[in-house]
């Protein structure tokens, strides 16, 4: 049997919120801690059957970065459903609402270009 292990390391301020989150993962081609701006683990809890989401992003993570991270997360969802249960329906809706969610950032960042 193998291990595989991911590992996060968050740096907060005195208020807790998180200024540098770093990871690292046993398959990761990169050695060592690895910056980033955010990241989402959900873990599934099957004695109350219900999900632990764990979203931490860093203060200085732009909120267009932020927006785009979450409708890049509900295609990870949707091709995560499609592999695991083989239900095609529900992962194209679910596709269909983050291809809808990216017309709108792509407008928000043509005003946001235009503005400057």
């Amino acid at each position: 049997m193998t291990q595989k292990e991911i590992k996060f390391t968050i740096e907060q301020d005195e208020e807790k919120i998180p200024e540098k989150i770093y990871w690292e993962a046993t398959d990761n081609p990169n050695e060592g801690l690895e910056e980033t701006k955010a990241i989402a683990v959900g873990v599934w809890d099957h004695f109350h059957r219900g999900t632990l989401f764990i979203p931490l992003w860093s203060k200085d993570m732009e909120v267009l970065d932020m927006k785009r991270f979450c409708i890049e997360m509900l295609g990870c969802v949707a091709d995560t459903l499609r592999n695991a249960t083989g239900d095609e329906i529900m992962a194209a809706e679910i596709d269909e609402v983050g291809m809808a969610l990216s017309k709108r950032l792509q407008k928000e960042m043509q005003a946001v270009q235009q503005g400057q």
